[in-house]
């Protein structure tokens, strides 16, 4: 579905009304560039359009890929339809935990950021579920909860945790165990490192990524202040 505001201006970004998905990588590149979110080449936006896949370039610097730098995937066949006009280009090294998302629970787009407050909130926000042997994120009563699909404002909001690697790929096996440990979660946090978040469509992704990134920030400076992340009293 295609955007219906005007476009907006945000530092040196402008979002169109655009609905190519390779413009709407290119775009939210540039806008997650200024907020943090995907620097130093680190980070990522993929698209799913039915079977065809759209995937950034690894090691491009994000607020310059362009439309044409974009790889076409197929879902199903895992092969690339088409690739970009650039030489030497790689595709990123965070394809296979796009791919879980995209198989797994159906989403229509991912994000992977590695906002500071993603990073920071694994460090300090985070308790071990020795049941589900994963470390979680829990937050409660902040009115950003209600933008993460299925969550109202008296829900505790729970986000899994897993362990960083040392390379991208290798967060494959263990992305896919706790995806169906927490069906609820739109969102996976990498320790050390920084989270992927999903949604049925971009727009939706888009929207999560915004709330959830709100709830990881506010989380740390609760913490700073000594305010309990969860209201007592609640399941």
């Amino acid at each position: 579905s295609k955007m219906t505001s005007q476009p907006t201006t945000h530092h040196y970004t402008t979002l169109t009304s655009s609905s190519d998905p390779r413009t709407v990588i290119s775009q939210l590149m540039q806008l997650y560039y200024t907020t943090g979110w995907v620097s130093g080449t680190g980070g990522g936006i993929s698209i799913r359009d039915n079977n065809t896949v759209y995937i950034a370039p690894s090691g491009v610097h994000k607020e310059r890929v362009r439309e044409s730098d974009i790889f076409e995937i197929s879902l199903d066949e895992d092969c690339v339809l088409k690739k970009p006009e650039g030489d030497n280009l790689k595709i990123s090294a965070c394809k296979p935990l796009f791919f879980h998302a995209f198989r797994e629970r159906n989403a229509g787009a991912v994000i992977h950021s590695h906002a500071l407050s993603t990073l920071l909130a694994t460090m300090t926000c985070i308790e071990k579920n020795e049941q589900n042997q994963c470390h979680e994120f829990h937050i409660s009563q902040v009115e950003m909860i209600k933008g993460i699909k299925g969550h109202g404002f008296y829900d505790t909001l729970v986000v899994p945790v897993i362990e960083n690697t040392a390379h991208e790929h290798e967060l494959a096996d263990e992305m896919l165990r706790v995806m169906r440990l927490y069906p609820k979660s739109y969102a996976i946090l990498v320790k050390r490192h920084g989270v992927y978040i999903w949604g049925d469509s971009w727009e939706q992704c888009k929207t999560h990524a915004e709330c959830y990134h709100y709830l990881f920030e506010a989380a740390v400076e609760m913490r700073k202040l000594g305010v309990p992340l969860v209201v007592e009293g609640q399941d």
